[in-house]
């Protein structure tokens, strides 16, 4: 067996669901690396934790105690460290949250994220049938197995990486592991280093090589939005639209270091109502444009819409967050 079809032998020899040692845990049967939040609800309070960092074909532990309250919800969403739009794992209970790693306790009946910091996302109900112990699954289409999605998560985390990785998916091959073995070895990753050392490190890279760059918008509103972004580059005006943003994910619309001192953002509903605009006037259309020049955009055509300013001066990254009431800042 040659080095590389070993390396991929030994990749996926995932870990296999294990006996429930906590009250709650999370297996991760996609290609993504996941964040995960739960919340236990027992009126009149609710309790929500996050994040649970959880690599493909693995599981953790979210929550050690018993499960004994009236309603757990859950919420998932992929590493940033991914390339292309973000995707998240959720329903339709709106949860207050935060980026960073939390815990938050408030009234059930609480209808805003008033806390500083937090943000409401979209949490699915978790059915543990009255066990006090579960372990539940996320998945993606077309369906892994634990081994299969950990493997699938190595080739998309070395494409991420820069790597030319064919299809995203359990299978091994020669050239996945070859570039396998080609980023250990830049890594420093010591011979004997397993999966979740490996994971770390092309987490780690790709961070570096993907978040800080680009333009990236956040919906944590409920509802889907649409969304376009203006520039003004060297007195030059260019618009492009629409991007798709589901409720709770991310879509990177630049995936280039940022050039300008500004970005001008606009976001509406599906039904035409703007959620974030303001003075900066672009050319738009209907359908998915890239329209050149800011003037004359009804002798040309186009419709005119008002943008908002976002402040990207000396960065190479930002993420714009919007909410149900509009832009985040």
């Amino acid at each position: 067996m040659s080095r590389e079809l070993l390396l991929l032998g030994l990749l996926a020899a995932a870990l296999w669901p294990r006996p429930a040692q906590a009250a709650l845990t999370l297996c991760n049967r996609t290609s993504y690396i996941l964040y995960a939040a739960t919340s236990a609800i027992q009126s009149p309070r609710s309790e929500t934790h996050g994040w649970t960092r959880i690599a493909p074909g693995d599981c953790e532990v979210a929550r050690k105690e018993a499960l004994t309250a009236e309603t757990y919800l859950v919420h998932a969403r992929s590493a940033l460290a991914h390339s292309g739009p973000a995707r998240a794992w959720g329903g339709n209970y709106p949860v207050c949250v935060k980026d960073a790693n939390f815990a938050i306790r408030q009234a059930v009946t609480q209808p805003y994220c008033t806390a500083g910091g937090t943000f409401a996302l979209s949490f699915a109900p978790l059915d543990n049938h009255g066990q006090r112990d579960w372990t539940m699954h996320f998945d993606e289409k077309p369906a892994l197995t634990l081994s299969q999605a950990q493997l699938a998560g190595a080739k998309r985390l070395l494409k991420d990486n820069g790597y030319r990785i064919a299809a995203i998916d359990g299978k091994p091959d020669k050239v996945t592991g070859a570039a396998l073995n080609d980023f250990r070895k830049k890594a420093s990753l010591a011979t004997d280093a397993g999966n979740r050392e490996l994971f770390a490190a092309l987490e780690r890279a790709a961070v570096k090589t993907v978040a800080p760059a680009g333009y990236t918008v956040c919906n944590d509103s409920r509802e889907p939005l649409l969304v376009a972004l203006g520039e003004i580059l060297r007195g030059r005006s260019v618009s492009r639209g629409w991007w798709t943003v589901q409720p709770g994910a991310c879509a990177k619309a630049i995936t280039t270091p940022l050039a300008a001192n500004d970005i001008f953002l606009m976001a509406q509903r599906g039904n035409g109502h703007a959620v974030v605009g303001g003075p900066q006037k672009f050319c738009t259309t209907a359908a998915a444009f890239e329209i050149q020049g800011a003037g004359n955009c009804a002798t040309r055509g186009y419709a005119e819409s008002g943008f908002a300013r976002t402040d990207t001066r000396g960065r190479t990254g930002y993420i714009a967050r919007i909410g149900a009431s509009g832009l985040m800042r």
